[in-house]
């Protein structure tokens, strides 16, 4: 569990009290945490050790001024067997400069899903897939001319 000193002052440790939070599980939370940091610009607000040592029973993070938990699978406490492979979600980043966030994510090690273009619905959009399987879209409305 954290601290009291290891936790901002203006971050409540439960969590947001509102809103949606996507909670991803992950094998390897660590190097997630690290892998959002570069690609994403990810804040770690939370980070909180399981009784092993080696996983993260739970951390919380700030992308973009939105919250994501992430955890460690843990077979031990679900229902077992290999983690399924994340498919059917992809998570929204909204920004101003999708360019730079979509080469960043790149350049931190992201797979190209859908390249990033101006799309016929009127934003410059694609998609990337992060190392440990999950998909994430960015994009932002085309400026009008």
């Amino acid at each position: 569990m954290s601290t009291p000193d290891a936790t901002p002052p203006d971050i409540d440790p439960m969590g947001p009290h509102s809103g949606l939070t996507p909670h991803l599980a992950v094998k390897g939370a660590v190097a997630a945490l690290e892998f959002y940091t570069k690609a994403f610009g990810a804040r770690e607000l939370i980070r909180m050790p399981a009784e092993d040592g080696q996983r993260l029973m739970h951390a919380h993070m700030e992308i973009n001024g939105a919250s994501l938990m992430l955890a460690d699978w843990f077979p031990e406490y679900g229902p077992g067997g290999d983690m399924p492979v994340p498919g059917a979600v992809t998570l929204h980043l909204q920004v101003k400069d999708p360019d730079f966030w979509f080469n960043r994510a790149v350049a931190a090690g992201a797979e190209i899903i859908m390249p990033l273009a101006d799309q016929f619905w009127g934003d410059r959009y694609g998609q990337v897939k992060d190392p440990f399987g999950h998909s994430w879209s960015i994009g932002a409305p085309i400026p009008k001319a």
